[in-house]
């Protein structure tokens, strides 16, 4: 029966969708924020976990690691290998940007994010959820996410997104990497105080 074989599909599909983040999850690393590329509108907390744009800059040294104007921040771990996964809660907020970069990406200047500049990056703003492919192709999105899943598989050159919300696939940049890669944040604007909570690192519970 057609109606029968849908449902059989369906059930597949959703199978591979847990599944998938199910195996990404395995490889869940303690990733922390580094403080030396933060920038200076960007408050840290205490633990390296927090982030939150402010409206205030602070005085900070002006080095060539730091973010500025991008208000962007980088995971301490460099990536040379091998697969990680961590995930990061976006809560209510109207605006933010989550993903990986080369080390080498520019800081100084107007950042453009892109897979050619050594970004893969997915971002919500202006309410859409958009890969930061070119063209940007806003992604079709069931159940807003609360928390985000990265899971980056170097040799394999692949960077997926899954919506732990809802235990979703987001998107999946293919492409091939060298060098070091980062973990990359950016909270988006403090907006007034419209989008003034934080970005945080959340632990990824233990798997079977």
């Amino acid at each position: 029966h057609v109606s029968c074989g849908v449902c059989a599909w369906l059930c597949d599909l959703w199978f591979l969708v847990i599944s998938g983040l199910a195996r990404a999850r395995q490889y869940a690393v303690d990733v922390t924020l580094d403080p030396d590329t933060a920038h200076p509108n960007l408050v840290l907390s205490e633990d390296r976990k927090c982030v939150q744009h402010r409206d205030t800059r602070q005085h900070m040294p002006d080095t060539p690691e730091r973010f500025d104007p991008c208000p962007c921040v980088l995971g301490s771990e460099g990536i040379t290998g091998g697969r990680r996964y961590w995930e990061v809660g976006v809560g209510d907020k109207t605006e933010w940007y989550v993903g990986v970069c080369r080390e080498s990406v520019r800081r100084k200047g107007d950042v453009t994010l892109s897979p050619g500049r050594g970004h893969w990056v997915v971002w919500l703003e202006d309410g859409g959820h958009k890969p930061c492919t070119s063209p940007w192709i806003p992604l079709r999105v069931h159940v807003r996410p609360r928390r985000v899943g990265v899971f980056l598989n170097y040799e394999g050159g692949e960077v997926s997104f899954y919506n732990v919300t809802d235990r979703s696939h987001l998107f999946t940049f293919t492409d091939t990497f060298s060098g070091t890669l980062r973990p990359f944040f950016s909270p988006g604007l403090n907006a007034g105080g419209t989008n003034a909570a934080p970005l945080t690192l959340c632990p990824v519970p233990a798997q079977p």
